[in-house]
């Protein structure tokens, strides 16, 4: 038996595997941090015996609370990845499984891996449409890339779409590849007619060095890059330095910063109400852009989701805030389920990436309500 984490985006430390009914692990930090939450590891075993996996000291991780209620993901291809039975006490989690084949993988949620990142930006790229612009290195030296899509013109909207700013949220990029097939479809009419009103300026992957080394929520120096939007620098945070030196050259008139939340089993927005500058025509953006995915998706709700911020007292540092307020625009963070939706409960798969790509596509008819009013 042999349990492995030596590859794209794995993660796990092993504290004992000699006996299929008591392999013990743990999850190692992100490096120069104290978060940790993301797994993701292979299992070389006998098939038809079954696995106890406990995963140990999770009261201290980043979001004990995600924990609850949650069932981990597996897969034999890397392709499809289904839950299987997990429990938690507390303080362990603990997986019960009987692989039916001799290799298997576990991990936190559905892994979008470095080379899938590469193979979406080079089949983006591919559409007459659609422009990859390199904005320079990472920390690692890895490429932050930029998808522009539609052609600039006078009096069409700019539209910003970031992922994974926390790489172990790897629903963020699944969203956006669907949002991304859709767009690029020249034979889909709400494709058109969005391209035709608006260009959109789209960054898959916020942290690639984060997502290749197995973080959660840091880059490579162990920074959250959702904490650095008023002040980024190259030394510390090159992925928001960049994007938002970019921002600022080309201009926003709605941002979607996409991401995933570890607790709530639920897809909803946080709005920019704490922002100094928020005021009734972006209030009632928001209420727009809302009512429509409402209308269009069951697997979107706005009962479920954070506290909204008081007047004057919206973090800054954080990208939609940061965003909404310097660029006076609609500016949202879309938050996903590591679990389910608890409204729209799937027992094999859970919040899929199948469910995050149909999501994306939605995510058009939303901004097509909104497009002419940004």
């Amino acid at each position: 038996m042999r349990i492995s984490s030596n590859f794209d985006s794995g993660k796990i430390h092993v504290i004992s595997a000699e006996d299929p009914q008591d392999i013990q692990l743990s999850i190692p930090k992100d490096n120069q941090s104290d978060f940790y939450q993301w797994f993701h590891f292979k299992l070389d075993s006998k098939s038809f015996i079954s696995h106890k996996i406990s995963i140990v000291d999770l009261a201290n991780s980043a979001y004990p609370d995600g924990w609850n209620n949650y069932q981990a993901v597996a897969s034999y291809d890397r392709e499809e990845w289904f839950r299987v039975d997990t429990e938690f006490d507390g303080d362990t989690l603990t997986i019960q499984f009987t692989p039916e084949i001799d290799h298997i993988y576990f991990a936190y949620f559905a892994p979008y891996s470095y080379e899938r990142h590469l193979d979406l930006l080079a089949w983006s790229q591919k559409a007459m449409e659609c422009e990859q612009l390199y904005l320079g290195p990472t920390i690692d030296g890895r490429d932050m890339s930029l998808l522009v899509i539609g052609q600039a013109e006078e009096g069409k909207k700019s539209i910003w779409i970031t992922a994974r700013q926390h790489p172990g949220e790897t629903m963020a990029e699944w969203l956006v590849e669907g949002l991304l097939e859709r767009l690029l479809d020249d034979e889909d009419g709400l494709a058109r007619l969005l391209l035709e009103k608006a260009v959109f300026y789209i960054v898959p992957n916020m942290n690639p060095d984060g997502a290749y080394r197995g973080h959660l929520r840091t880059n490579s120096k162990g920074v959250n890059l959702n904490r650095e939007w008023a002040a980024p620098s190259m030394e510390n945070s090159p992925e928001v330095f960049l994007v938002k030196q970019k921002m600022q050259e080309l201009g926003v008139d709605m941002f979607l910063d996409v991401h995933g939340d570890e607790a709530l089993p639920y897809n909803f927005v946080a709005g920019c109400e704490g922002n100094p500058n928020y005021n009734q025509r972006l209030a009632d953006l928001e209420t727009s852009f809302k009512a429509a995915l409402l209308t269009v998706t069951p697997e979107f709700q706005d009962a479920h989701g954070y506290d909204k911020d008081q007047p004057g007292e919206g973090n800054l540092t954080v990208a939609a805030n940061a965003i909404g307020h310097e660029f006076d625009c609609l500016s949202y963070t879309l938050e996903m389920p590591f679990k389910d939706n608890i409204e729209l409960p799937d027992p094999v798969y859970g919040w899929s990436p199948a469910r995050c790509k149909q999501l994306g596509e939605d995510l058009l008819v939303a901004m097509r309500a909104v497009v002419d009013k940004l």
